[in-house]
């Protein structure tokens, strides 16, 4: 069971970050007005920040569990350490950037906006795509070890 439920989080969170980063953003950012569309975002993105909280918490701690009970250790153990920076990243996101970026948003949706503010809600909204796209890259690499580890070589 304990395989089974450190799974789940992998594909949960894979899956939230695809079908968000893939899907969902791409499609409210060119059907809606940006406005409308960051005004959905800003309600969906806290709730993903929560998927990847729990998930990757959950996940770093079954695959130490995985690495002492299970092995192969060196897989194990480098799938927990992409979870754990994933899960940094995605904190940092959440608790550091993405609030800047919602309080930043109504500038960049004005007529004329401030350039100053502007520009920091650009480089914010750059950083936090960022962040996002790592995490990605590490729960893909949290994957492929997690695949090495249980192929039958390991």
């Amino acid at each position: 069971m304990v395989l089974f439920f450190y799974l789940l989080c992998l594909v949960l969170w894979l899956g939230g970050i695809a079908f968000f980063g893939g899907f969902v953003a791409p499609v409210l950012f060119t059907r809606l007005t940006t406005a409308q569309a960051g005004a959905v975002v800003s309600v969906i993105l806290p709730r993903y920040h929560i998927l990847g909280y729990a998930c990757g918490a959950i996940g770093f701690v079954l695959a130490l569990y995985l690495a002492a009970a299970r092995g192969p250790r060196g897989w194990w153990l480098a799938a927990a350490a992409a979870l754990l920076i994933a899960l940094a990243l995605t904190g940092y996101d959440g608790m550091v950037v993405a609030p800047q970026v919602h309080r930043l948003r109504a500038v960049a949706e004005e007529a004329n906006p401030d350039p100053v503010l502007k520009a920091q809600f650009d480089r914010l909204h750059h950083q936090s795509a960022r962040l996002f796209v790592l995490a990605g890259i590490l729960d893909l690499l949290a994957l492929a070890s997690t695949a090495a580890a249980l192929s039958p070589r390991g």
